[in-house]
């Protein structure tokens, strides 16, 4: 994926289920003008996500999507995305599954960010199913996606040591501090390939 020097930002859509706060880091990161990606759609399947604020706080379109009926909730999703010209998305705490013919529509295009080290603990849980497995380490993963969960081609990962009394909202906090920092560089990073 290129860039040209002087080249506008990449029209970008972040979907969220919660809180936002990979949501709000992304939006930090857009303004600077380093970065490859503009935020125009905020996108969320929960009407009480609290990271919608951010739509308001940044002035950012924002479309909520009642996913009964997954069908046509993709075919919603994808006529904003084409209304707004929209080229990537950013998947950050999105509780969905995406089906694989919407995935086909964007191939290549959709990033989500995973809190364990992929291919380890694939879906949900992942801090309490790390403790329990007595791991070492966890962390987080930047990764492509495709059809199969939790299992595109993996961008960028960092590692974080488990302490002897770790719980999952511990593991949690620290696992969301790298997240922040690790989606912006996995972003820039498939943007200079």
């Amino acid at each position: 994926m290129e860039i040209l020097a002087g080249s506008k930002k990449i029209k970008t859509a972040v979907f969220i289920s919660g809180t936002g706060s990979n949501l709000k880091n992304l939006i930090k990161f857009s303004n600077l003008k380093k970065s490859p990606i503009s935020i125009d759609l905020i996108i969320s399947n929960n009407s009480k996500a609290k990271g919608l604020i951010f739509g308001k706080i940044f002035n950012i379109k924002k479309k909520i999507i009642n996913f009964k009926n997954i069908n046509l909730a993709e075919k919603k999703i994808l006529l904003e995305l084409k209304k707004n010209k929209i080229n990537f998305i950013c998947l950050a705490g999105f509780m969905k599954i995406l089906s694989k013919n919407f995935i086909k529509n964007f191939n290549g295009k959709i990033l989500n960010i995973h809190p364990s080290l992929l291919p380890k603990f694939k879906g949900l849980n992942t801090h309490y199913r790390a403790i329990k497995n007595k791991e070492k380490f966890s962390g987080c993963t930047v990764h492509f996606v495709n059809s199969k969960l939790d299992s595109g081609k993996i961008i960028l990962q960092k590692k974080v040591r488990l302490n002897k009394n770790e719980t999952p909202k511990t593991l949690a906090k620290k696992i969301l501090v790298e997240e922040h920092k690790l989606y912006p560089k996995a972003i820039l990073k498939i943007f200079s390939l």
